[in-house]
């Protein structure tokens, strides 16, 4: 993998440090603990011929709170192996343990990862006094660098501006992923570029990401890009460009692909919506880590007349 953002050999410090669609992964899974090694390995010549920048694996789509931590380690392992440096990867490590966030973020440095993610630790709500004081702590330790992670929804904790700004003072620390849904929000992330002009300030929900591009943005990660890679990175390239036309089309094309996420009833419908559109697509199994379950035939169905009419 590329060298480390500290490196003498980087991108230089006026450049961020990734720009692109990266898509977070889902997980392939055969069973309860056990990785679906061919799809994995589908999955990913699938994404990068779509044009992709890197992938970023163990989040929220890739179910990592529900996966034990042998399975994450192979996991990161296996893709590793499999990218073989063609684009970097990032490896989610939050968790409610400062020690077994530690201790992944080692495993994915001696698989040869680029990069960790993290996001606020779920559970307890921690202030953002706390906060500063973890993340530092976990940037000094880490053996790879770190993207900050914003996903309020599913931690309870938001990062705020005034933490991010504090956290940009340290080197080990390369940007920030967006997936709050709220545009004024983003729109405060990016000043943080003049503080750090190698942050990659990075969206996550998918239809918004042409317009975070327009405003400054560094690119989206979007779990639709697991499913149509290539329409991702058109638009983001388009929005570079400012193409106005080809950005109308492509945006229309995900929004009928945001009509999946309305199939099923529960919150996990996202992850179950975008593994059933890989397994009708015969990319990789829809096999789901427990307390979650696969959209049955019905539900199935919807996804696969969707995806037809695409």
């Amino acid at each position: 993998m590329k060298d480390s953002p500290n490196a003498e050999t980087t991108t230089p410090r006026n450049q961020p440090w990734i720009r692109g669609i990266v898509p977070p992964l889902v997980t392939p899974l055969l069973g309860r603990d056990e990785l679906d090694q061919a799809g994995l390995e589908r999955l990913l010549e699938h994404v990068i011929a779509g044009g992709v920048q890197g992938v970023f694996i163990l989040g929220t789509t890739g179910e990592a709170p529900s996966l034990s931590y042998r399975l994450r380690r192979e996991m990161i392992a296996s893709t590793c192996r499999l990218v073989a440096g063609r684009v970097p990867v990032l490896v989610g490590i939050t968790d409610t343990s400062f020690v077994e966030s530690m201790n992944v973020a080692r495993v994915a440095a001696e698989a040869g990862a680029t990069a960790v993610v993290l996001s606020t630790p779920y559970y307890f709500p921690a202030g953002q006094t706390e906060l500063i004081q973890y993340v530092e702590h976990l940037a000094e330790e880490s053996p790879l660098p770190i993207m900050l992670y914003n996903m309020p929804s599913m931690t309870k904790v938001q990062f705020e501006i005034e933490t991010l700004k504090t956290l940009s003072t340290h080197k080990n620390i390369i940007g920030v992923k967006d997936s709050g849904g709220d545009l004024e929000y983003f729109k405060q992330l990016l000043p943080l570029k003049v503080l750090r002009p190698d942050w990659s300030i990075l969206i996550g929900p998918e239809h918004l990401t042409a317009q975070a591009v327009m405003l400054g943005g560094d690119g989206g990660v979007n779990g639709g890009a697991n499913i149509f890679p290539a329409t991702f990175t058109q638009i983001f390239a388009a929005a570079e460009r400012k193409d106005i036309e080809a950005m109308r089309e492509l945006q229309d094309r995900i929004e009928r692909l945001q009509a999946i996420y309305d199939v099923g009833k529960y919150a996990s419908r996202f992850i179950k919506a975008t593994k059933c559109a890989l397994s009708v697509r015969g990319i990789c199994s829809d096999f789901m880590a427990e307390p979650f379950n696969h959209f049955l035939e019905p539900e199935r169905q919807r996804v696969a007349s969707i995806l037809e009419a695409l």
